[in-house]
């Protein structure tokens, strides 16, 4: 039978593909270190999960509205006034089965054949592929090292074209962990106002902040470009709930409805058990949240410092989520590899470390890894990449 085309030119993802791999070798016996999976290592806090469990004993089991629990709503709303003293109704707001499926959703009722979305490079995995299967047409503006990994205003002007309907902003960003100012995304953002090109704003790490460094939402930065924003969120990063998959998207009402209505002949509902939960999650006291980001930004601290120390490795230092992205085509060559996913598959079979290549991100020359795993495990896997390169460099 043959396939629809707008599956035959998907490419799989390359950190689902990564993690599949170490797990077959750890069923084998293997001592494998997975630094792929981009999920915190914690448990989900327990006053969320007895909220769950709360919620079924209840009986809080059944169908919810396709846009997700009014009770959820509120408090999606409080947290955007809280946070951002950002101001929406309950109808400008959709909760969804993750963030990934509100940007899914997103792309389908905003796109036609032919429209362009222009993506940043580096790039998560799943934006182009997303705006494939809408039909739309990625444009890439390559971020480069020399600037953060952020796109400048002229970059930006430059790739618009009649074609082209929304820019991809993720701050902090996956992989790279780079944020972008105020002032940067409010140069981007008068272009995109200008243009009326569609900002969507992927705030997911939000939360995952280090240092002296700040999160802004670019919709915080006037009201012309709260209308000309959608905000993409979620609990999954930042309340270690990856697994309950909620996510939701904030913004102009019409394109909120359109995506309720596609929900609705969809998924139905996200689930009811996780959004009960997620209540939870941000009606309490948000202390757990700042655990986690501390020991992330601890294991950071730690473990940035050896990075750098391995033969053939740059990296600029994260300023928020929980990657670290650095260049390794100086460590390639000096190993004796052709290409950079030939290098992170002999590290994966030779030292049982899991990383990811950049080629899935769109930028072939780095490596992925994902320090939301203990420190313990952390040191160890740069230990083993470390051994691995001096062994090569010696011979």
């Amino acid at each position: 039978m043959e396939l629809a085309k707008r599956v035959a030119s998907l490419t799989p993802s390359t950190t689902l593909e990564i993690t599949a791999k170490a797990k077959e070798l750890k069923e084998q016996g293997h001592d494998v270190i997975g630094l792929g999976a981009g999920e915190p290592d914690f448990n989900t806090p327990m006053p969320i999960i007895n909220a769950a469990i709360k919620a079924m004993t209840e009986g809080h089991t059944k169908y919810t509205p396709a846009g997700g629990l009014p009770a959820l709503k509120q408090q999606i709303i409080k947290k955007f006034q809280r946070d951002q003293n950002l101001v929406y109704r309950p109808s400008e707001i959709i909760v969804c089965n993750g963030a990934k499926h509100a940007l899914y959703t997103l792309f389908q009722v905003i796109l036609n054949d032919g429209d362009e979305v222009i993506i940043p490079t580096p790039y998560w995995v799943s934006y182009p592929e997303q705006v494939k299967l809408a039909e739309g047409v990625p444009v890439y503006v390559e971020g480069k090292e020399s600037n953060s990994f952020k796109i400048t205003p002229a970059q930006l002007e430059a790739a618009i074209t009649k074609r082209t309907k929304a820019i991809v902003i993720n701050s902090p960003s996956n992989p790279t962990g780079m944020i972008y100012s105020a002032e940067e995304l409010s140069q981007l953002g008068e272009i995109c106002l200008k243009h009326n090109v569609l900002i969507v704003s992927d705030e997911i790490y939000e939360k995952l902040i280090y240092g002296e460094y700040t999160h802004t939402s670019i919709a915080q930065l006037s009201e012309d470009m709260k209308s000309q924003t959608i905000i993409i969120n979620g609990v999954s990063k930042s309340h270690s709930m990856t697994g309950w998959r909620i996510g939701y998207a904030a913004g102009n009402q019409i394109i909120i409805e359109a995506m309720t209505n596609l929900a609705s002949h969809s998924t139905s509902n996200p689930t009811s058990i996780s959004q009960y939960a997620t209540i939870a999650a941000y009606e309490g006291t948000q202390e757990e949240v700042e655990t986690m980001r501390i020991a992330f930004e601890q294991r950071l601290n730690i473990i940035y410092d050896k990075l750098i120390q391995i033969p053939g490795f740059t990296c600029l230092k994260p300023q928020g989520a929980f990657y670290l992205f650095p260049n390794v085509t100086k460590a390639v060559d000096l190993s004796g590899f052709e290409t950079v996913d030939d290098w992170v598959k002999a590290i994966l079979e030779e030292e049982k470390v899991a990383i990811v290549p950049g080629s899935g991100f769109g930028a072939p020359d780095y490596v992925r890894l994902s320090y939301a795993t203990s420190l313990d495990l952390l040191e160890k896997a740069v230990e083993r990449i470390q051994s691995f390169m001096l062994e090569r460099v010696k011979g």
